[in-house]
């Protein structure tokens, strides 16, 4: 019993430092840190460090990384080849970094976030998604168009939406299956994750 309340506490002490990832006030207007043209259904991993982000579709075939709040020495870095890119956001500050990376309206997306909050929009494709901590939110327009769901938190909330009942505390974990074509995971080590309409 102790161990799980020590594991509690310490997934609250990370979720209070992920937090500050994202004050309150003045926000800076957005800064556009890089513009690049990529092919629609192509693949994209990105390597994020701690902040808040928000991941939406752009309205052309381009990927895009703008920064906003405290954006300290923070770099972003595409690389692309045929249908594959990856991007990488390093050296973020540790409190109030803000990014948004827009991508092609379909992209397979795989995300790798050190820290913090994450805001994935209405992108179709196959999504891999993990965080050490945080909240994570994930537009699902239409849940007929994943074939397998399979989403975890190993301490904190799970709210499924359209592909199960919600949980909460030690490991809550939704697998579903359905007929589309596209496959969702998404693993968060504390804090809350929201898959919804």
């Amino acid at each position: 019993m102790r161990s799980k309340r020590n594991l509690f506490l310490l997934s609250a002490f990370a979720l209070a430092s992920c937090s500050s990832n994202h004050e309150p006030g003045a926000v800076s207007a957005p800064v556009m840190k890089l513009d690049k043209p990529f092919a629609a259904a192509g693949t994209i991993e990105m390597q994020l460090e701690g902040g808040s982000y928000t991941v939406r579709a752009s309205s052309d075939e381009h990927i895009r990384v703008s920064f906003a709040g405290n954006t300290g020495d923070a770099i972003a870095d595409v690389e692309a080849t045929g249908a594959h890119a990856t991007l990488a956001i390093r050296n973020t500050p540790s409190n109030n970094f803000q990014a948004i990376v827009e991508v092609p309206a379909t992209s397979d997306l795989t995300v790798h976030l050190g820290g913090g909050n994450l805001s994935l929009g209405a992108i179709a494709g196959n999504k891999d998604i993990d965080s050490k901590a945080g909240n994570v939110t994930i537009a699902i327009p239409n849940a007929d168009d994943y074939s397998s769901v399979d989403a975890a938190v190993k301490v904190g909330d799970l709210k499924a939406g359209p592909f199960g009942e919600s949980g909460s505390g030690l490991a809550p974990h939704v697998k579903w299956s359905g007929p589309g074509k596209y496959s969702l995971r998404a693993s968060l080590g504390a804090g809350n994750l929201e898959l919804k309409h």
